[in-house]
């Protein structure tokens, strides 16, 4: 089970990342000023969307490469992962923060850092890595 302390030390271990609340107070984390990962809980028409399947703990959102991807993780791993109608046509998807296990969590905020980071910076991140 990761926590929003794990979500912050992985996020903020990543070249040139700021943390810094988003529009409604919620911690959300961004490469040069490109939103990466947030702290997104459920509203009203979340929960109406999803109806007996809303989860109840916290709710990470990030960025994906694309919409594939995110259509895959959620078929794949819907315990985990899902979407909401208002995600439909962006490349994020939605994780339930306390299903995830901290191995999982470092590698999806990783490639969600790599979406959104510019390229020069992640193609010398990715060498450090020996990619």
């Amino acid at each position: 089970m990761a926590t929003w302390d794990d979500v912050r030390r992985l996020a903020t271990a990543l070249p040139e990342v700021t943390e810094r609340p988003s529009y409604d107070g919620r911690p959300a984390w961004r490469v040069k000023d490109k939103l990466f990962a947030w702290d997104r809980p459920l509203r009203g028409g979340d929960l109406s969307a999803l109806g007996a399947d809303a989860p109840d703990g916290p709710v990470l959102g990030v960025s994906v490469p694309d919409v594939g991807v995110k259509d895959a993780l959620a078929a794949d791993d819907p315990d985990v992962y899902f979407t909401i109608p208002h995600l439909d046509g962006y490349a994020a998807v939605l994780v339930r923060l306390d299903r995830i296990d901290e191995a999982e969590l470092a590698e999806l905020v990783t490639e969600a850092w790599l979406c959104k980071a510019p390229k020069r910076l992640a193609k010398q991140f990715r060498e450090t890595l020996g990619d």
